[in-house]
């Protein structure tokens, strides 16, 4: 993700690429490793002091974080502190961790975007999924990717179960006594009484199905992730929204008017 989004920022006229920070090719231009030619921008490791550069910089600086549930909360606080603009990608943040970014954004009056998926299509399938809720009352939500991503379920899931509880409907009321052979055989349940059922494997990218079932008949929503390139669009319109912001919001969905 993180050599898309270079990309697509190196590809935007008027948006210009001062930083990449990585673990690997330290010191190597990072246009010069993805194939695009000499971009004048040195990969490091020292996040901190690329984002001590960019506050001293006359125009405003964004950050955009793909990085690993176990550093997306120091990147994004750090971020913060020194008066940068976060647009996050990663997922695996606990509601706990979000509270505690909303509360130093807002105080900070910095703008922060945290979005599960930026995809117009994910964002799409939420809404009509959102509509046909109204017609039935039982669902479940599938979610399929690479065997390299850390969290589970994803976040893109939990926000669709969490968009669909806000609805006040109660969901799957239970029609016999379940019994598990094996624990966790019918998912994970949040909230909402949605079970969220997850698939890791290679091959895969980033899947979803909402799945409804009523009486003779199911309804099942489904967005593909095929290349990481789908994401590209919704991360160039958040680095743009992000600049408006004056705290933190959620959700790509939250900007797109």
């Amino acid at each position: 993700m993180g050599r898309e989004v270079v990309r697509a920022v190196a590809q935007t006229p008027d948006m210009r690429l001062v930083g990449a920070v990585a673990r690997s090719h330290l010191g190597v231009d990072i246009g010069e490793v993805l194939g695009l030619g000499a971009l004048g921008v040195a990969i490091s490791d020292d996040l901190a002091g690329q984002l001590l550069r960019l506050s001293q910089q006359s125009t405003r600086g964004v950050m955009v974080d793909f990085t690993h549930p176990s550093s997306v909360y120091e990147n994004v606080r750090s971020a913060i502190a020194f008066g940068v603009r976060p647009v996050v990608g990663t997922t695996g943040l606990t509601p706990e961790q979000l509270e505690r970014l909303r509360d130093l954004a807002d105080k900070a009056g910095v703008g922060c975007l945290i979005a599960p998926n930026f995809a117009i299509g994910m964002i799409l399938l939420q809404q009509l999924a959102l509509q046909a809720a109204q017609y039935f009352d039982h669902v479940e939500i599938v979610e399929l990717h690479h065997n390299r991503k850390a969290d589970a379920p994803s976040g893109t899931a939990l926000q669709t179960a969490q968009r669909l509880g806000q609805l006040g409907k109660a969901f799957n009321p239970p029609e016999v006594e379940e019994r598990e052979l094996i624990p966790g055989s019918r998912g994970g349940i949040p909230g909402p009484n949605i079970p969220i059922h997850s698939v890791r494997l290679p091959g895969l990218v980033a899947h979803q199905e909402v799945i409804f079932g009523g009486m003779g008949q199911t309804l099942t929503l489904r967005h593909d992730i095929t290349d990481r390139v789908a994401f590209m669009p919704g991360v160039i319109l958040g680095i743009r929204k992000v600049l408006q912001l004056k705290g933190l919001v959620y959700g790509l969905e939250q900007v797109l008017s």
